[in-house]
Parts: structure tokens; C-alpha cells; sequence
């Protein structure tokens, strides 16, 4: 199955997706993905999955929802096109297989898994339409989707606009947001779904202050970190200002410790 993306032939996708590479490579992401881990199995829980089902995450960064897939027993498969982010099972004595995979082409027989689940991974995907596919391609009939993607309104959003403004995309390409929002959902899944449940949630980042969250954020995300990189002083400091004043928005501690709620769209798709 191949939905072809008309606005593909005017993005250079190979472009996105080489960019996109270098920012996620770059940092480390596990210091934020590891504070994630409770999104995965909430996931999991929506997802009723049952011990012995088999199970693919797809760009599974730090594996968040692998882990929690894992420890209910499932035969599970991390995939990431960053190698560096699939090394974190063994300390938790899990198995887990991982393999390195663009979500875009997956390496799978059709029908292969009972569950495919994505948390803030695949909505990076530079084709969306292409990767939907895909994921609907591996789940096998009768099966579950299982996504969390941040949604267009919320923290993480709109530290994505902010991102924008100084970094700009190229021209006619999708906001990777567009996943946290029913109507993005019901275009890339309706066709091949037998129901679909979508649920907004809310994640609360939770740090010492206003500077102590720009700090872990700006070190170690990679779109962040990039995109501090490739500013001048000047324009960094501007890009510091408007992420404290972020972070001063959502925060709801009544104090100078940081508790941010970020709104993010719970998905469970039956595969038709």
C-alpha cells in the first residue's frame, strides 16, 4: 500500500529527512526520552496489549513504548534510523530486538504484527503520508495502531513554532504536529481503520527552574541544540528569551521550580 503525498514532489524529502538525521543525532536524547517513560505505558494500557502479541515501535527513540511492551511479556521490535537511541533494554534485563529502520520503508512482510505503535517518533517522518502507510502495511488486519504525538496548541508545539520562527522548514512541508490532531489522523488512517479512539493527554515536565529545562533541553535535543548551534549570539539570545517566556506560560508550580503540562493526541487505531 503506497498513499502518494501530492505535496511530496515539491519538498525535497531527502533533503528533510538528511537534516532531520543530523539534529536527532546530535545531543542526547535520552535525558529528556527516559523522563517520558510513563507515555509508553499508558500507551500500552490503551492498547490492552496482551502478553505473547507481537509488537513493532517505529522510530522508537529511546523505547519508551518497547520497554512497556516488554515488560507485559510481548515479542517486541525497536526501530530507529539512529542507531545511537536503540541501547537502553539491557539494563532491565528485557528482550527486546532492535533494528535499524526508516519509518518510511519498513523492513517487514505485510501483516507481520498484532500491534505497531509510535510515541513521539513517527510524526517526525518528512513524508507523513508514506509512513502511515507503512505502519498500516505491518499491522496486520484486526490489529492496533498505537500513537502519542504532541499536539499543535500544546508546550511541545509550540516549542516547535518557536523552533520555526529562527530555523524555518522548507517550503511545503508538514508540520510534524499534525499528528496531534483528529483531523491529521482521520486523513492518514480512516481509509484502512475499523475504528479509531483518540484521547488528548497531558505530560508534565518537570524540572528545577525555567534555566535548569532550557538547559537539559538545549544540550542534549537535537532540534534544539541545532538549532542553537546555527544561530549568531545575538539571535541566541533572543531564541533563550522567547523559551524562558515559554516555559513561563505553562508553568502552573506557583513557584520557580517547573511544572509544565504539554498536551499530547492518545491514538488506538483497529486496523480494518
Amino acid at each position: 500500500m503506497n498513499i502518494q503525498n501530492p505535496i511530496a514532489t515539491m519538498v525535497d524529502l531527502v533533503a528533510m529527512k538528511s537534516r532531520q538525521h543530523a539534529a536527532w543525532s546530535s545531543g542526547d536524547y535520552s535525558v529528556v526520552g527516559t523522563t517520558l517513560q510513563i507515555v509508553g505505558e499508558e500507551l500500552c494500557e490503551a492498547l490492552d496489549v496482551r502478553a505473547g502479541q507481537k509488537v513493532l515501535d517505529v522510530a522508537a527513540g529511546n523505547g519508551n513504548v518497547s520497554l512497556a511492551a516488554a515488560r507485559r511479556w510481548c515479542d517486541v521490535v525497536a526501530t530507529d534510523y539512529v542507531p545511537a537511541l536503540l541501547d537502553r533494554a539491557d539494563a532491565e534485563r528485557l528482550d527486546i530486538e532492535f533494528c535499524e529502520a526508516d519509518a518510511e520503508a519498513l523492513p517487514f512482510a505485510n501483516n507481520a504484527f498484532d500491534i505497531v505503535v509510535s510515541t513521539f517518533g513517527v510524526m517526525f517522518t518528512p513524508d507523513q503520508d508514506q509512513a502511515a502507510a507503512e505502519m498500516l502495511r505491518v499491522c496486520r488486519p484486526g490489529g492496533k495502531i498505537g500513537l502519542a504525538n504532541w499536539t499543535p496548541a500544546g508546550f511541545i508545539g509550540n516549542l516547535f513554532k518557536i523552533i520555526g520562527a529562527y530555523m524555518p522548514p522548507p517550503a511545503g512541508a508538514k508540520s510534524p504536529a499534525l499528528w496531534g490532531t483528529r483531523e491529521r489522523i482521520a486523513q492518514l488512517f480512516e481509509p484502512q481503520a475499523h475504528q479509531i479512539v483518540a484521547e488528548e493527554r497531558n505530560f508534565v515536565f518537570r524540572y528545577r527552574s525555567p534555566e535548569h529545562m532550557l538547559d537539559v533541553f538545549r544540550t542534549t535535543y537535537g532540534p534544539l541544540l541545532k538549532t542553537f548551534a546555527a544561530l549568531q549570539p545575538a539571535m541566541q539570545t533572543a531564541l533563550h528569551q522567547d523559551l524562558v517566556a515559554l516555559i513561563g506560560r505553562f508553568n502552573r508550580s506557583g513557584s520557580n521550580a517547573v511544572v509544565v503540562p504539554s498536551a499530547y493526541l492518545e491514538t488506538v487505531i483497529v486496523r480494518r
